[in-house]
């Protein structure tokens, strides 16, 4: 006669973390393993672009280089292009963007949201740190062109312009999804955001002062960052005993806007 042997504790306790993890009914886990999958899946195109740069892949250079030269000659016989793509690059700079999101965060702890504050500040510092040291890790030049139409300082991998844009685009947009209502209004707030970040990379390679997968790195490591601190955040939600949330549709907080101290 067979007799059932009683489950190690060691298999229970895997059972029951994969149960926290994929069940439905647990949506701290759940929300929190499909966030964390986001922001992995995002982080792997991230690794495997700079694997490429790092390693001078010829294709990856023959693309870049070809979109460089064909933007800088269009710069040289359009001035008028030129400046409205410096006046672009200079509004919408590291700085003035870290400005922005200074404001927003200074404007939350005002309406007593200390940790949405919080998630703000944390997602541009994370970001406007790991920039920085991954330029100097990667140390990839930037183009070097005959009778430049701009020129920067520093290294060119990833780029500081594209990934400060994706930044403050995430945190405006899923701060203050709350404050806009449905339809028009909610689309006109994603264009907006997608605009900022997309032309705000464009006119860095438009300048020819970097390659266009500078900027693709650049968005993809900021929507990473954004992913991974969205993640803490709704983490710490349900922890709290708030509703869960999708932030791309509902914000992070959307409570902020009805009930000024709740997060």
């Amino acid at each position: 006669m067979s007799t059932q042997q009683p489950p190690t504790l060691a298999s229970a306790e895997q059972s029951s973390w994969r149960h926290r993890r994929l069940d439905p009914d647990h949506s701290l886990g759940l929300r929190l393993t499909l966030a964390s999958a986001a922001a992995f899946l995002v982080l792997v195109p991230f690794a495997l672009l700079t694997l490429l740069v790092l390693g001078a892949w010829a294709p990856l250079h023959r693309l870049d280089t070809t979109v460089t030269d064909a933007l800088h000659g269009y710069a040289q016989d359009h001035r008028g292009w030129v400046v409205l793509m410096r006046i672009w690059t200079e509004v919408f700079a590291p700085m003035p963007l870290r400005a922005v999101a200074l404001l927003l965060v200074v404007w939350l702890l005002r309406r007593g949201a200390r940790r949405l504050a919080l998630w703000a500040a944390t997602t541009m510092v994370v970001g406007g740190l790991v920039g920085p040291l991954l330029k100097l890790l990667v140390g990839r030049d930037r183009p070097e062109l005959l009778d430049p139409v701009a020129r920067a300082a520093g290294y060119s991998f990833p780029s500081g312009h594209a990934l400060n844009a994706t930044l403050a685009a995430g945190v405006l947009l899923l701060v203050l999804l709350p404050y806009v209502g449905r339809g028009a209004a909610r689309v006109a707030v994603w264009v907006a955001a997608v605009l900022l970040t997309v032309l705000t990379g464009l006119s860095r390679v438009a300048l020819g002062v970097h390659f266009t997968s500078d900027v693709l790195g650049g968005w993809l490591l900021g929507v990473a960052v954004v992913a991974a601190t969205t993640a803490a955040f709704t983490s710490w939600r349900a922890h709290t005993g708030l509703r869960p949330v999708r932030p791309t549709r509902d914000g992070v907080a959307p409570e902020v806007e009805r009930q000024p101290g709740a997060a």
